[in-house]
């Protein structure tokens, strides 16, 4: 097999690469396909997917479908087809077929849309009342033509065809070719008739044309700029030969003659795969070229409450009261029409900068002569409110544009003025924008309305304006913030975020970045439940343009468990204790620890149903937006060891052991017993049948293994079951859980896909460093699962359709394996890559796609940043001199 070496290093099969499209005809993995097809096959598929206007078309036997011996039964790909219908469905893209076929038959046996362009007999028909479109002369002929062609060739070879007949030549034998070959040029010579002449088929038409000329129509009709064309035929050749020097000329098959393609394609399979490349790389850029980047935008955190800043100064998303309440600024999912909160140089100049203030969550922009400070306001924890304070300084003009639309826009908002603010009327608690000497001006902007201010700070008293913005009860303190306390409520923030982060024990190396991951960490916990959020946002995309958007404002039993283990590991056991208070009081309301759900709200209530917000775009057009989430009705039986882990080694830091803890600890060893054999639907949540998964299996032998190390630690009588449970586990797993044909743990039992997940056999301490089968598992995912700075989860078709980038915490696991295993020099090359992969505040959403060079998914995301501090903790034993 014929292999080529990518941009990463990874040597990949060219063929067979049909595995990269999934059973919804679209591509499963677009980096999978990215090693398959070759390197600058690719780079020039990346290429043309970003013209202004594209036009992509294709030949149909032998390019979307499959050579067969009857022709009546050459049914497209269904892949194929399912990309040409989502290529003509985007904007500024067309796509086509030009065929040899009638049209008529081309349109039955394709069963494409009418989005899609089809041309029949090599141009010749362009719909299907071409006939009557003949001129008289040629209706003649075309009748002289047929009498004599039903007289000269055997019916058996005769295609007939509106505006002639094609001819087929496949599986005779040679003195019966010569003899229909014969008739053919007796055919030419009597009727003024035009053959095209195929590998096995010569069409004649009483109208001249050829796919060149058809396909040159089609570029003027829909004003494409580069063309792709995928042809396998003599007859595909005239179209190749007029591509110009930006287009693209693909022949599928080599029969050994010269082509005017830039690349030969081996089969359909491939076409399918290239097709759909182009789908998702166009896609991509299409919806992605105007957002902007995730991991561009600046979490601001307080303890309670989040919002997110984006590089322009516009707070874009800030759900209130509760992180899984609505939002009234929602513009980061697809529109400004979904609300925003906008400061920035009348001029509308760029921002210069925008950093945090060092260790805190207080967020600065400057653009040239004009800054902006936004935080959250410290509030008492009882208090649900939420106070966003905004102060404006310097000499240049500054627009104010105050556009809230309550509940995710789905309701008009109007405004009102108030003494030295604005009111939003309609609400069911008071919410008010203070701002001492702006005037401001309200002005319709459709049903909703903004209220907008040019000010120039230098003019104001003490040369700063001061917004505030109260979403509760709690107007007075804003308003003592609006009219002069803003200097001491600002202390107040920055003393607590620096007088926490001066306690945590950081590793000599990548100081700030681990201090900002801590940071992002701590405002996603939750201080007056003890909750701690997966991410502070919804429906971020893993792909651009699809349907992977998930709400991850929630508190994941497992995610929350590694957050709090993280800070834990920086020295900080408030997190972790707040964490284990609000599980302990979901378990009082729980029939049993094994049925836990996998996550819950930060209030501990149940999840409302997921629904999707279907009047929103979506970020980069990525739909649906979706609210609540269907996993917690999930079987996720690995949400045990994480929170058993975090028993441990929060005991083991404070020295002792409470009896709530204790109890917690067995409830998690009585929830592993009574339900560890049981398929699940794993870590990753698939949405599709349950699995004996390996990561689950290992998780609840971490449950008993530590749950043993707390009771050995702190002589606590041992259930005599215990060891035994552990055992049994662990010999289930070594027994089922390593693929012999793959060489590696796999993601669940009896099945040949990995998982980057699987490198838990190791990191967990159930196998040694050194055992065989870890390492042959850390080369596996290594070589399959890595593409260049990221690691993906899977490849395996998950029954969703579209794609994901590469997930950084499964990026973050790879390097802890490097460790394990004694690869430091290459974990410590893959932390360096993922650290350059932060933003420019530093922080990281969920995924990278190392395609489109691309960030993926909600924002910050915990995983990422409690991965990126465990390794560079790890990387501190072994920093160069």
């Amino acid at each position: 097999m014929s292999t080529v070496e990518n941009d990463y290093g990874h040597v990949s099969p060219l063929t067979p690469i049909s595995a990269s499209v999934s059973s919804s005809g679209l591509l499963g993995d677009l980096a999978e396909a990215s090693r398959a097809l070759p390197d600058e096959l690719f780079r020039r598929l990346f290429q043309v997917s970003r013209s202004p206007s594209l036009l992509i078309a294709t030949d149909y036997d032998g390019t979307i479908a499959p050579i067969v011996a009857n022709p009546a039964e050459a049914y497209p790909l269904e892949s194929s087809v399912d990309s040409l219908r989502a290529l003509a469905l985007l904007p500024s893209t067309s796509a086509g077929v030009i065929s040899g076929r009638s049209l008529r038959d081309l349109a039955a046996m394709s069963r494409l849309p009418r989005e899609v362009h089809l041309f029949g007999s090599h141009g010749g028909e362009t719909d299907s009342e071409v006939h009557r479109a003949l001129e008289p002369r040629q209706r003649t002929a075309l009748a002289a033509f047929r009498r004599d062609l039903v007289d000269t060739l055997p019916a058996e070879v005769i295609e007939h065809k509106t505006a002639g007949a094609a001819v087929h030549l496949r599986g005779l034998d040679d003195d019966a070719r010569q003899k229909v070959e014969d008739g053919i040029a007796a055919l030419v010579e009597k009727h003024e008739i035009f053959p095209t002449r195929g590998k096995q088929v010569v069409d004649l038409s009483v109208v001249p044309s050829s796919k060149a000329e058809a396909l040159a129509n089609l570029r003027a009709e829909t004003g494409a700029e580069v063309v792709v064309f995928i042809g396998d035929d003599r007859s595909d050749e005239l179209a190749l030969e007029i591509l110009g020097d930006f287009d693209l000329g693909l022949k599928v098959g080599d029969d050994g003659t010269e082509t005017h393609a830039e690349f030969r394609i081996d089969s359909p399979d491939v076409v399918s795969v290239v097709l759909a490349a182009i789908y998702e790389l166009r896609k991509s850029w299409l919806f992605g070229r105007e957002a902007i980047p995730i991991q561009r935008h600046s979490m601001l955190g307080n303890g309670q409450s989040t919002a997110l800043v984006d590089p322009g100064g516009s707070i874009c998303w800030m759900p209130h009261p509760l992180p899984h309440s609505s939002s009234m600024f929602s513009e980061i999912l697809g529109s400004a029409a979904a609300g925003y909160f906008a400061v920035g140089a009348e001029s509308g100049v760029d921002p210069l900068t925008q950093r945090y203030l060092t260790h805190s969550t207080l967020l600065e922009t400057r653009w040239p002569g004009l800054s902006c400070i936004d935080y959250l306001a410290p509030v008492d924890g009882a208090s649900d409110d939420t106070i966003v304070v905004r102060v404006l300084t310097g000499d240049a003009p500054a627009r104010i544009r105050f556009a809230p639309r309550l509940d995710y826009a789905t309701v008009p908002t109007r405004l009102a003025p108030i003494r030295d603010g604005v009111r939003v009327l309609g609400t069911s608690e008071p919410i008010r924008l203070f701002a001492p000497g702006v005037d401001f001006e309200i002005v319709e902007s459709g049903q909703s309305q903004t209220a907008e201010a040019v000010v120039v700070p230098s003019d104001f008293p003490g040369g700063q304006v001061v917004l505030v913005l109260a979403c509760g009860s709690g107007t007075g303190d804003a308003r003592f913030i609006a009219e002069g306390g803003e200097g001491h409520v600002r202390d107040r923030a920055l003393n607590f975020w620096r007088n926490w982060a001066s306690t945590l024990a950081i590793p000599g190396h990548h100081r700030e970045e681990v201090i900002r991951s801590a940071i992002t960490l701590r405002a996603l916990c939750h201080e007056p439940t003890g909750g701690i959020l997966a991410a502070p946002t919804t429906s971020l995309p893993e792909g651009i343009g699809g349907v992977r958007n998930w709400d991850y404002r929630y508190t994941w039993l497992r995610d929350g468990s590694m957050t709090a283990r993280a800070l834990l590991a920086l020295g900080s056991t408030a997190e972790a204790e707040g964490f284990l208070s609000w599980l302990t009081g979901i378990l009082s309301h729980t029939v049993a620890p094994e049925q836990l759900h996998p996550l819950y709200a930060v209030d501990g209530s149940a999840l409302t149903t997921e629904a999707v917000l279907a009047h929103l775009p979506g970020y980069a057009g990525s739909r649906p937006v979706r609210v609540g989430n269907a996993a917690e009705h999930q079987v996720q039986l690995d949400v045990f060891g994480p929170v058993t882990e975090l028993l441990d080694e929060l005991t083991e830091r404070l020295g002792e052991l409470p009896d709530a803890y204790w109890t917690l600890t067995t409830q998690m060893v009585e929830a592993v017993s009574r339900r560890w054999f049981e398929a699940d639907h794993g870590i990753w949540e698939a949405r599709r049948a349950p699995k004996h998964n390996v990561y689950t299996r290992v998780m609840c032998w971490v449950t008993v293994d530590r749950a043993l190390r707390i009771a050995e630690r702190f002589d606590k009588q041992l259930p005599g079951a215990w060891r035994q449970l552990r055992e049994e586990i662990k010999s289930d797993i070594l027994t089922h859980g390593f693929n012999e044909e793959v060489g590696a743990f796999t993601v669940a039992y009896g099945e040949p896909d990995l998982d980057a997940a699987g490198l838990f056999v190791g990191l967990s301490g159930l196998l040694e460093a050194d055992d065989p089968r870890f390492i042959a598992t850390v080369d596996a995912i290594e070589r399959e699962l890595r593409v260049g700075p990221t690691v993906f989860r899977y490849r395996y078709d998950d029954g969703l359709p579209g794609l994901e980038g590469g997930f950084h915490i499964c990026t973050t696991w790879l390097i802890e394996a490097f460790i394990k295993v004694g690869r430091i020099d290459d974990a410590w090359d893959l932390f360096r890559q993922l650290d350059n992969l932060l933003g420019p505040t530093g922080l990281l959403p969920e995924e990278y796609d190392p395609v489109a060079e691309m960030h993926l998914g909600n924002h910050p995301q915990a995983y990422s940043h409690l991965g990126y501090i465990r390794v560079a903790q790890m990387l501190d034993e072994y920093r160069p001199s």
